[in-house]
Formats: structure tokens, C-alpha cells, sequence
């Protein structure tokens, strides 16, 4: 067991320096340049080389990879070139708000995945299992962007019920909170429950057609017996994959776009502020870590398969 961590921490150090190595590559030759936003576009060539020195842009890129892979395992950030705030203290303030956002839409999204692709399963080709599907096909088919707007119209607005603020982020207590998080919180279901439903559904479906639940079946057993017990047990590694492996991407992509059409103070604001205004060093800070979180994540998938599965070797 020790020779099998030791592995998988070799393998995720490799995994970490190549995932920021292509990061840093990419955005150190196709990322913004600050260099004429600071000057302008008259700037003497004197003046060019000084700002170029004094952001670094002139040293050789291994030693501007090394230099960044220290900061991001140190958590020494350096400052926004933007307001001149501390990075790290940029994370420390956005990355709750960001998570009291995205947690309570990214639980009921798998929750309800889970249950309807159960529900469809058990009934497979039946009217519940066609409804299921056909109303996850057309959630996987609509925009992200629609559903934000329509609930924001339906909920939101005088045209509708009026019911919560179309945006800002006031929270005092958990009354404001739920008054706030509750219309970004259903247009995150209503966009991951499609690609969910179907996806569970589809492990749950290959599960219930073995032997030994086809057997279980024949003696007897319950449908809570055999969707819960059995198909649900045993289809938890591929079930675990999914819903890990989608967390950093819900972080970046779900509060780029939630944050910035509601104008919530988060990760996904500044990382949109940062993009818009070439803010580098909150950009390298956002992706590094996000690629760090995301190889993290794959190591913790593999290592749970074992304890959830003992025949995974």
C-alpha cells in the first residue's frame, strides 16, 4: 500500500509539473502583455526595456517556470497589476464566496442525477425512462446562458414573480444568502442535471444488466435492495470519477459565467476582471492552482477506488 502512494505522489508531481508547465507556456506567449498597457502605445524603447525588466518579461523562461512554480507552491502570489493588492489575499476573500455560491447547486445537481438515473434505470424503456431521457437531452441542449437569463426574467424581475435580487452579493446572514445564491444555485442544476441524468443513468443501466443483479432480481430482492445495495455500490468508481473530475471544472467555467452575469464578488469575477485587463499575476495564480486542484483531484479518485472497490487493483 505504501508503494502504491509513493507511485501515485510520484505520478501526481510529474502530472503537476507538466499540466503548469504547458499552462505557463501558454500564457507567457500567447497571455497579455502589460508592457503597453502600463506605457502606451509612444512609449520610448528606453522605457519598454525598464517596464519589461521590472515585470520580468526579459529573463530566460526557465527560470521565469521555476520562479513560478515556487510562488504557487509558497502561496507568494506577488500583486495584482491592477490595484496592487496581494494575490493571496485576492483568493482568501473571493474563494468562500465562490464556494458558497457553487456547493449547494453542485450537490442538488448530483444528488438529482444520481436519483433520476436510479429511477430511470430501474424502468428502462418504459414512459418514466423516456421522459427522464428526453428531458436531459434537451437540458444538455440548451445554452448555459438561456437558462440564466429565463430564470433571471421568471424569478427575478417584475415580469415575473419578483422573488430575488437579479444581482449583487449582500450577504449578512443566511436569510440574505439564500436570497441570493438560490437563482445562480438552480441555473447551476438546471445545466448539470442533463449531462448528469445521463451519465448516471448510463453506469446504472450497464450495472443492472449482470448476472448476479439479474439473479437478485429473479429471488426477490426490492428495487431499494437492488438499485441501492447493488447497482449504486458497485457503480460508484465510475459514479466517484465523475463527480471529483468535475469540480474544478464547475469552479472555473460555472463561476466565471454565474459571477460575472450576477456581479458576485468571486474567483470567476476576478478571474474575468484578470483576463479583460491582462492582470498576470492573478491569471497564473487562478490557472496554476486550478491545474494543481485538478491533479489533486485525479490522485484522490485513484486512491478512493480501493477503498470503495476492493477488486480494483
Amino acid at each position: 500500500m505504501l508503494g502504491y502512494l509513493l507511485r501515485k505522489l510520484l505520478h501526481s508531481l510529474l502530472l503537476i509539473l507538466g499540466v503548469t508547465l504547458v499552462s505557463f507556456a501558454l500564457m507567457v506567449y500567447f497571455g497579455p502583455d502589460q508592457t503597453y498597457k502600463l506605457l502606451g502605445k509612444s512609449a520610448s524603447t528606453e522605457h519598454i526595456q525598464e517596464i519589461r525588466q521590472q515585470l520580468g518579461y526579459d529573463r530566460p523562461f526557465i527560470r521565469r517556470y521555476g520562479e513560478y512554480l515556487g510562488d504557487l507552491f509558497t502561496l507568494q502570489l506577488g500583486a495584482s497589476n491592477s490595484n496592487g493588492e496581494a494575490v493571496s489575499d485576492i483568493l482568501k476573500r473571493t474563494l468562500p464566496v465562490t464556494l458558497a455560491l457553487l456547493v449547494p447547486g453542485f450537490i442538488l445537481g448530483n444528488v438529482l442525477g444520481v436519483a433520476l438515473g436510479l429511477l430511470a434505470a430501474w424502468h428502462r424503456n418504459r414512459w418514466i425512462d423516456r421522459i427522464i431521457s428526453s428531458a436531459s437531452i434537451a437540458g444538455m441542449s440548451t445554452s448555459f446562458l438561456i437558462i440564466i437569463i429565463v430564470l433571471q426574467v421568471v424569478l427575478c424581475t417584475p415580469y415575473g414573480l419578483n422573488l430575488f435580487p437579479a444581482r449583487g452579493w449582500q450577504v449578512t446572514g443566511l436569510a440574505s444568502y439564500l436570497n441570493y445564491v438560490t437563482v445562480p444555485s438552480l441555473s447551476l442544476v438546471l445545466i448539470t442535471l442533463g449531462y448528469n441524468t445521463r451519465f448516471f443513468r448510463a453506469i446504472f443501466l450497464e450495472e443492472s444488466g449482470r448476472e448476479h443483479i439479474r439473479a437478485a432480481r429473479a429471488f426477490g430482492a426490492s428495487p431499494a435492495q437492488l438499485m441501492g445495495r447493488h447497482v449504486l455500490k458497485n457503480s460508484l468508481p465510475p459514479l466517484l470519477t465523475r463527480v471529483l473530475f468535475s469540480i474544478p471544472l464547475v469552479i472555473v467555467s460555472g463561476s466565471l459565467l454565474l459571477e460575472t452575469y450576477f456581479g458576485i464578488p468571486g474567483m470567476g469575477k476576478i478571474t474575468f476582471d484578470a483576463i479583460t485587463n491582462g492582470d498576470q499575476p492573478v491569471l497564473k495564480a487562478v490557472v496554476g492552482l486550478t491545474a494543481i486542484m485538478f491533479v489533486m483531484v485525479q490522485a484522490l479518485a485513484g486512491m478512493s477506488y480501493r477503498l470503495i472497490d476492493p477488486r480494483v487493483s
